[in-house]
C-alpha cells in the first residue's frame, strides 16, 4: 500500500475541509476535538478515527496535544487484498479506541516518524503496519485474562516512555481499566504500587546508565526525573548511596 504517515500537533482554531485521500488519526497525546460529517468526539491518547476521502471534516486541538496521521491516497493502483482492506476500513466514518498493543506499536512507531521526519520509506511502513494492525483489532475483538495485568505490554510501555512522565491512569488505559481496578490488581499482582514500579525502573535505568559512566543531567532527562537533585534523593533512598559516588565504585581504577 502507498501510504505516508507524519505525527503532528494541532491547532487550537478550528479547522473544516476535505480531501481525496482516506486518512488515519491516532490520538497520542492531550486532547483534540474532531467532528466528522457531523459526528463530533473527542480524541485523546489511546483513541481514533477513520476518515473516508471527500468526507467534510473539523478538527481542532484543545490544549497541548499530539496525533499520528496517516493518510492514504484512494486513486493508485492497489492488489486485491489491499484494495478489500482499505474498503473495509474506510466504508464508513468512524471512531475507535486502540487496543493496548496497538497503543505500544503506535507509540514506538510515533518516535521512529519523529526521529527521522523526511524518511518517505520509513512514514510508508509505518502508516501501512498501523492500517494492517488496526484490521486485525477491528476484526478481532482484544482478549485479556480476567484478573491478570499484561506486564509485558506494561514493561514496554514503560521502557519507550520512561523519559517522559507517565501516569496511573495512562497505564489503566494500557490494561482497559479504572485507575482504581489496576491499582488494585496491579499491587496484587505486584506486590508494590504501580507508583513504586515505576521509580524502581526509573532507577535501574539510572544505575545502568551510571555503570556506563553517563552524567548525571543525561541520566536524568533520559530515566524522566525532574531535576539531578530528584534523581539524587530517589538514588539515595532506594540504594544508600548518591549517583556520583556509585559512578565512581562503578569505574575500573577508581572507588
Amino acid at each position: 500500500m502507498v501510504t505516508s504517515a507524519e505525527v503532528m500537533s494541532l491547532p487550537g482554531d478550528a479547522h473544516t475541509h476535505d480531501h481525496e485521500y482516506h486518512q488515519l488519526v491516532l490520538g497520542m497525546y492531550g486532547d483534540t476535538e474532531f467532528n466528522i460529517a457531523g459526528l463530533g468526539q473527542h480524541i485523546t491518547a489511546g483513541g481514533g478515527c477513520l476518515v473516508p476521502s471527500t468526507t467534510d471534516h473539523a478538527f481542532a486541538g484543545l490544549g497541548s496535544n499530539q496525533i499520528m496521521v496517516v493518510n492514504l491516497p484512494w486513486n493508485l493502483h492497489y492488489s486485491q487484498q489491499e484494495y478489500e482492506l482499505i474498503s473495509r476500513l474506510f466504508d464508513n466514518a468512524s471512531y475507535f479506541n486502540m487496543s493496548s498493543q496497538l497503543q505500544v506499536l503506535a507509540g514506538a512507531l510515533g518516535r521512529e516518524l519523529q526521529h527521522h521526519p523526511q524518511d518517505d520509506l520509513l512514514a510508508r511502513a509505518c502508516g501501512n503496519t498501523l492500517l494492517c494492525a488496526l484490521q486485525h483489532q477491528l476484526e478481532i475483538p482484544a482478549q485479556r485474562i480476567t484478573g491478570q495485568i499484561d506486564m509485558d505490554l506494561i514493561d514496554d510501555y514503560i521502557r519507550l516512555h520512561l523519559h517522559r512522565k507517565i501516569s496511573v491512569g495512562q497505564l489503566a488505559g494500557l490494561a482497559c481499566l479504572s485507575q482504581s481496578q489496576f491499582h488494585e490488581l496491579f499491587k496484587r499482582q505486584n506486590n508494590m504500587t504501580p507508583h513504586q514500579y515505576l521509580m524502581e525502573q526509573r532507577l535501574r535505568r539510572a544505575r545502568h546508565y551510571l555503570e556506563q559512566g553517563r552524567a548525571l543531567s543525561q541520566i536524568s532527562d533520559r530515566c524522566g526525573f525532574s531535576s539531578q537533585s530528584a534523581l539524587t534523593n530517589a538514588f539515595k533512598r532506594r540504594y544508600g548511596t548518591t549517583p556520583a559516588r556509585f559512578r565512581r565504585s562503578a569505574q575500573p581504577g577508581q572507588g
